[in-house]
């Protein structure tokens, strides 16, 4: 499969590029950016071309991985589904519920396949994990906490203006919903939502399981208390999302497996853009509590 990079920044350089470029079943075309010298840097640091004609890229292509802010991934997939595009795209999907279900249209109009790229959900041990606990039945209640310290010290992201928009809720709320979506159902109705410190919130969400979780995400916690946890509790007990090692590179390799096996069977994968557009859902339920309380 022909694949082309939209995108220059931290996560398209350090995770994207070199998953394109080490998958045996593609061909790592080009790359596209916003900034032409950064598309050119890139493309010489992994071996590619650099496009500064979006559409001739597209053109050029079979599919596309898009490495952008949600505010501006929405439109680029939507101009690519529309140009006969397979999408690998990065969660947040979109910035709206409109920007989302844009791109299912687009996307369901075309007859394009698309993942989103929820990493946990692409990890060997966290998917094993979340596949296991999904074949299990009553669970009572689950805890999340995804915290981050993005803002200080040396992270890549530190500077990126739509994580400083959005916060945690729109970073690494994804992460989290990808999770236990899966292993407790669909959330019927986010029941509460309050601020915290910095960018932190802290959720109640109803599962059509039965269950409820609380989620506690942010991006502003002192680097000593930051990391990622899950914990089910329910009749069969008590597990915890396990730890892993495994950087985003080889995730984002089976994120393109798996786009590769959509696109040439036709099944929709778990985390397709549909399944994008419904945590980008809850996340702007989330949301309105939160501007609520504000």
């Amino acid at each position: 499969m022909r694949i082309g990079l939209l995108g220059t920044g931290p996560w398209a350089d350090m995770a994207h590029a070199p998953a394109l470029r080490l998958h045996e079943g593609l061909d790592f075309v080009g790359v596209w950016g916003r900034r032409p010298d950064a598309a050119g840097e890139l493309a010489q640091r992994h071996g590619t071309s650099a496009y500064d004609d979006l559409d001739a890229l597209l053109s050029d292509v079979d599919a596309v991985a898009v490495a952008l802010p949600p505010a501006v991934q929405a439109g680029m997939a939507v101009r690519a589904a529309r140009a006969g595009c397979h999408l690998l795209l990065d969660k947040p999907l979109a910035a709206t519920v409109a920007q989302g279900r844009a791109v299912v249209e687009a996307a369901g109009e075309a007859g394009v396949a698309s993942v989103v790229f929820f990493t946990a959900r692409f990890q060997s041990e966290t998917e094993a994990w979340v596949t296991e606990q999904g074949a299990v039945a009553d669970w009572f209640t689950a805890r999340a906490q995804w915290l981050g310290a993005v803002f200080g010290g040396d992270s890549p992201f530190a500077g990126s203006p739509w994580r400083r928009e959005k916060g945690a809720l729109w970073d690494v709320g994804p992460h989290a919903l990808s999770v236990l979506l899966p292993v407790l159902g669909d959330v019927r109705r986010v029941s509460a939502a309050a601020p915290g410190p910095g960018d932190t919130v802290h959720l109640v969400l109803d599962h059509s399981g039965g269950a409820s979780s609380t989620l506690t995400l942010s991006l502003t916690a002192p680097p000593a208390a930051a990391g990622a946890a899950v914990e089910l509790r329910g009749r069969t007990g008590v597990t915890l999302l396990p730890e892993t090692a495994e950087g985003p590179v080889p995730a984002l390799v089976r994120a393109v497996d798996a786009l590769l096996a959509s696109a040439e069977g036709g099944e929709p994968h778990p985390c397709d853009a549909r399944f994008g557009l419904r945590v980008t859902e809850i996340l702007a339920e989330a949301e309105a509590l939160l501007d609520g309380r504000r």
